[in-house]
């Protein structure tokens, strides 16, 4: 009986955006629970020092993996082309998407393994001011958790599928059970297996995050074939999508490896006050931007491929007016309580005062931009919408070369006295706290944001509305 209620809920069917963005939020919300709740645990246990500095560290590479390939370039590029496919056929699309997971995942095992084999030569590039043993732990870890982005791959993909048949209750609940996963390594892998046990929590995480979705799969009538055709016409489109989609992905990721890079040669905890600061202001982000980007996504690409113009600019303004007039009020209440939200959730154990207030100064530099990167997240699965990945990650690429310029200079302008410094020493009440170089990283990462958000809002109402109106129509 429970069983079936269960499978009941995971393959309920959402029908409307707004149906749709309120079962993600409610799961958003629940997993920014877990998430605060991971980090509490982190933070108490380790404190702001070597140990998370080593463990976020580790993330980069295959958190690279997991974002270029899997979770924004894949799934971005399949659900349109599912979709098309859909529209013509579902026994074309389910061969697809069969094609689509064998021939993905044999490549993505191919470049895990190379990269866990050469992992030694490229962490040094990541992290070059870890000294030897810190960086052979962070090596150790690395590898541990490349079994994450192979798992990450295919429940990913799954749940591009998943969203475009309205299963939004089951892929909202695999990042809830991702974060059981890292808790559970938290607190039952860590005192067994040391800081091995974090990463394996992540490869748990994952297997959770794909495990929860494949009955659903199932049931919507999906049988795996043997099928492993390069030449396959939509896979050929999938890869066109990808492979700009990758590149500016790429450059959002090379931003995170550029603010590693310094901060490894910043004072030792800054990788993980960083990190814990970006993670606390993530869940305003998912819980608004992504949570109607995701839910708009595919009704926007199915009403580009039935050319329906009206209702694809409709859906349109209506999730951009949603996402800001609830993100610039509520980015701003964060800012004003990030000392306090820092203290409650962070100030615990090995967690002290200095790291408290340094969390809390770069929450509040990233709450200068999360308005821009919930925008910047919407607006560019509109252009995926419209088979357009090339314009955002244009975009992506003049943000990173911006926040590469902002990072370096801010840092350098933090680290002497100046009017600059002195600002913000007054200004976030920094007084006698050493390490206020690293608030240069977030704040560079929002204002380059803001400058990425500008770009893709001119570009894609010129798209739309002006001469290139013409190409809103399907293919």
């Amino acid at each position: 009986m429970k069983l079936n209620y269960f499978k009941d809920i995971f393959n309920h069917q959402t029908r409307t955006i707004d149906s749709a963005v309120f079962v993600l939020a409610i799961t958003s919300l629940t997993s920014a629970i877990l998430g605060f709740f991971r980090d509490r645990l982190l933070a108490g246990r380790f404190g702001a020092g070597d140990e998370l500095d080593i463990y976020y560290a580790a993330f980069r590479i295959p958190d690279f993996i997991s974002t270029v390939l899997i979770i924004g370039a894949i799934a971005a590029a399949i659900t349109p082309v599912f979709s098309r496919s859909l529209v013509r056929s579902r026994q074309e699309a389910f061969e697809f998407l069969s094609n689509l997971l064998n021939v993905f995942l044999f490549f993505l095992i191919i470049i895990c393994v190379v990269l866990i084999v050469f992992a030694p030569q490229i962490l040094p590039l990541i992290t070059p001011g870890f000294p030897k043993e810190k960086l052979e732990l962070t090596v150790l870890l690395t590898r541990i958790m490349f079994l994450s982005p192979i798992l990450l791959g295919i429940s990913n993909i799954i749940s591009a599928i998943l969203r475009v048949f309205r299963r939004f209750v089951v892929t909202s609940f695999s990042p809830i059970m991702y974060n059981l996963g890292i808790i559970s390594g938290i607190l039952f892998f860590v005192p067994k297996f040391g800081l091995q046990g974090l990463a394996w929590g992540v490869v748990l995480g994952g297997f959770l995050h794909l495990f929860i979705q494949i009955p659903t799969l199932f049931n919507i009538g999906f049988k795996l074939g043997k099928i492993f055709n390069l030449k396959h016409q939509g896979l050929k489109e999938v890869i066109k999508l990808t492979i700009p989609r990758s590149v500016g992905l790429a450059a959002t990721q090379i931003n995170l490896i550029v603010v590693t890079n310094i901060a490894s040669s910043l004072v030792s905890g800054s990788i993980a006050v960083f990190n814990l600061a970006e993670s606390l202001s993530r869940p305003l982000f998912t819980f608004i931007a992504v949570s109607y980007s995701t839910a708009a996504f595919p009704a926007l690409s199915l009403a580009f491929s039935k050319g329906d113009k009206e209702n694809f600019n409709k859906m349109y303004s209506l999730t951009f007016n949603r996402i800001i007039f609830l993100l610039l009020p509520l980015s701003f209440l964060l800012f004003v309580f990030r000392d306090l939200v820092v203290k409650i959730i962070l100030q615990v154990g090995k967690f002290g005062l200095v790291n408290s207030s340094l969390t809390a100064t770069c929450l509040g530099m990233f709450c200068l931009g999360i308005f821009a990167q919930g925008l910047n997240n919407f607006i560019a699965k509109a252009f995926y919408a419209l088979h357009d990945t090339k314009t955002p990650a244009m975009a992506s690429i003049a943000s990173m070369v911006v926040n590469v310029i902002f990072c370096l200079s801010f840092v350098r302008l933090l680290s002497f006295s100046n009017f600059f410094r002195q600002f913000f020493v007054d200004f976030l009440n920094l007084r006698d706290i050493t390490g206020i170089e690293v608030i240069a990283l977030p704040l560079a990462i929002s204002l380059s944001a803001v400058f990425q958000f500008f770009i893709l809002f001119v570009l894609f109402q010129k798209k739309i509305h002006g001469h290139h109106s013409s190409t809103i129509k399907p293919n």
